[in-house]
């Protein structure tokens, strides 16, 4: 695999997590698809980029995947700090121009420039995550129902917090994270009326360093354990391993999000705390991008994630939280109701 490093290493908070980061974010190549048997596919990351021990990380994971699976040979472009529109837009072009099909942006900031680039490259697919706003024939727009699986997390909050303050952190104001932060109170409130979700947001766009800066959300962590959650929920990239690190010090439950980050190396110290994470299949959703492309039937227009289909789920991987049975048994109900449509989760706080 191809890796093409960011211009500017976003910085991290503190020495554990800086050398998580930098453990998972070195170059890296591999010699799995390098005889090109299979094609070439390739995905621009999202701020923060690899290592950030959840949405990135994700994705990665669905391009290693193809090229275990698929023979396809991957590249993979980091981000640079601070970077525009015209910074993807030449991202994108590059990455087609050099025959990778798909093409795949991580996150929606990519759609203004995936709406620029795809027209001029219409034998080539692209893919666009958490966003739906630009369309067109060759453009597979690969979304996630995350208020579903956020109403879970905030069951479980609920049914296991002893103070009745519970946190909601988002990364960057936007109507995405706000999808977390609808789905998570909802769940909360129709659990237990009288818990208290204090919700703070570190960035507003257009700053999108909320996503990135570990030191933000271990802040904001602080914050809330001190005015009395002992549960917090993160959905903040890399910002929320902040969290999750100030979270766990306070012996404190944490509850993750994208991957599920009780298995991931660089938050093993903490990982007792990590109750459950909110995971989206978007390892998942990328390597269905590739194969459908491989297969000659490339995937267009918006393809959808939800708990139906385990696009989006709660993690069991902790053995303190599946032996919480009472709340295994209320998570599962309420994964049932949704499906079953009993239960609408709202969109928007």
């Amino acid at each position: 695999m191809r890796r093409i490093t960011r211009i500017a290493t976003v910085g991290i908070a503190s020495a554990a997590l800086a050398l998580s980061a930098t453990a998972c974010g070195s170059d890296s190549s591999s010699s799995a698809g390098s005889d090109d048997k299979g094609g070439k596919a390739a995905i621009a990351y999202d701020i923060g980029g690899r290592g950030d021990q959840s949405f990135n990380d994700a994705a990665y994971a669905g391009l290693e995947k193809a090229e275990k699976e698929l023979d396809i040979q991957g590249t993979e472009q980091e981000p640079s700090e601070g970077e525009g529109d015209p910074d993807k837009v030449q991202r994108l072009t590059a990455l087609a121009r050099a025959g990778n099909n798909p093409v795949i942006g991580v996150g929606f900031a990519y759609a203004p420039a995936i709406a620029e680039v795809a027209p001029k490259f219409p034998k080539t697919t692209f893919g666009l995550i958490d966003d739906t706003s630009k369309t067109g024939p060759n453009i597979a727009n690969l979304v996630f129902n995350e208020e579903q699986g956020s109403y879970l997390a905030g069951v479980a909050a609920a049914k296991v917090t002893k103070s009745k303050t519970v946190g909601f952190i988002g990364g960057v104001e936007t109507p995405l994270i706000k999808k977390f932060e609808a789905g998570f109170v909802q769940g909360v409130k129709d659990t237990d009326k009288n818990v208290n979700v204090k919700v703070q947001y570190l960035t507003q766009p257009p700053d999108f360093g909320g996503f990135s800066k570990p030191d933000l959300g271990k802040a904001a962590a602080q914050g809330q354990l001190d005015a009395g959650a002992d549960v917090v929920y993160a959905a903040a990239g890399l910002a929320g391993a902040g969290s999750i690190e100030a979270t766990a010090k306070a012996k404190k439950w944490a509850i993750g999000v994208d991957s599920d980050q009780y298995n991931q190396k660089g938050l093993a110290a903490y990982k007792d705390q990590i109750l459950t994470s909110v995971t989206k299949n978007v390892s998942g959703a990328v390597f269905n991008l590739i194969k459908s492309v491989q297969d000659g039937k490339p995937q267009t227009g918006e393809i959808r994630y939800g708990l139906q289909d385990d696009g989006v789920a709660l993690a069991k991987s902790n053995p303190a939280f599946t032996a919480m049975t009472d709340v295994v048994a209320a998570i599962d109900k309420a994964k049932a109701d949704i499906i079953a449509g009993t239960i609408k989760v709202k969109t928007a706080p």
